[in-house]
């Protein structure tokens, strides 16, 4: 086992989209199904969870203050926290199985985030970018379940997960424009544990990979060649983020949801934020530049 060790306890259903914000040297994560928002202060070890009347599923700081972030039914600013919401776009009202998921900013400051058909009932999901003048542009439709919203340090390559298709992608990205390029195969190899969830990228351009179902983490290299696996120990790992710059830990949301008792029992940590020394930086998210 590498070394793993639970930060918090908080028995999350479905922790998800960890981030670290730099002007609160704080890692944020969410519960969606438990409609929390987890603020953990990484200097002083002190725990704020805000209550939400709705799941908030992915989100960014806003270099302007307070968050961008996708609630279950839209893109909405939100308060630093959670009280206060201004609704900019819901554009999948009339997809009642839909929910938006995974989400994040892009080299230049825009918000990229996903949806997915909450009831495996197929691919109606899609992939979105919120420019910084607020419009919302449509880059990718045809998927069953968003995840993995990173990013090459050079900003030319998207890395897009569509868990449900078990699919991890790479996509030629411009920065400049925010235009989605070809795809590329990625991360094929049939024999990995688990589906791909949530990543992160380091600061040698190799991307930290959750196996939802996996127990592990896995690393792979700019060519899609497997690097290295983490076992972790919890069975549904769901994202990653790095901490401060400088920082050689890799932060681990988790999720207990529809675990049965004795599956939960073997795995107490289940629903937790674990943190995995790998041993190597991270490239630092931009806040949302609208």
């Amino acid at each position: 086992m590498s070394d793993c060790r639970l930060i918090v306890d908080s028995k999350d259903q479905l922790g998800e989209g960890p981030v670290f914000v730099a002007r609160e040297n704080a890692l944020r994560w969410v519960d969606i199904f438990g409609r929390r928002w987890h603020r953990y202060d990484l200097g002083s070890g002190a725990l704020r969870t805000l209550e939400l009347a709705e799941g908030l599923t992915a989100f960014a700081p806003r270099r302007s203050g307070g968050f961008v972030g996708t609630f279950e039914s839209g893109v909405a600013f939100l308060s630093e926290d959670g009280t206060g919401i201004s609704w900019l776009h819901r554009p999948e009202t009339t997809l009642a199985d839909n929910r938006f998921n995974d989400g994040g900013t892009d080299p230049r400051g825009r918000f990229l985030a996903g949806s997915m058909n909450k009831v495996g009932g197929g691919t109606t999901g899609s992939l979105y970018r919120l420019d910084i003048e607020g419009r919302l542009t449509r880059l990718r439709s045809d998927v069953g379940i968003s995840n993995t919203i990173a990013f090459s340090p050079d900003g030319g390559t998207l890395y897009f997960a569509d868990t449900a298709a078990s699919d991890l992608g790479a996509y030629a990205y411009d920065p400049e424009s925010g235009a989605l390029g070809a795809r590329r195969n990625f991360a094929v190899p049939a024999d990995l544990p688990g589906f791909p969830d949530g990543s992160a990228v380091d600061s040698e351009g190799y991307l930290w990979n959750a196996r939802w179902d996996g127990w592990c983490l896995v690393r792979f290299a700019p060519d899609g060649r497997v690097d290295r696996i983490i076992e972790l120990p919890v069975q549904r790992p769901t994202s990653c983020a790095f901490g401060p710059p400088g920082s050689t830990t890799l932060y681990v949301t988790s999720a207990a949801f529809d675990l049965a008792p004795d599956a939960l029992a073997r795995q107490p940590w289940a629903g937790g934020l674990l943190a995995v020394e790998v041993g190597v930086t991270g490239v630092p998210r931009l806040p949302f530049e609208g």
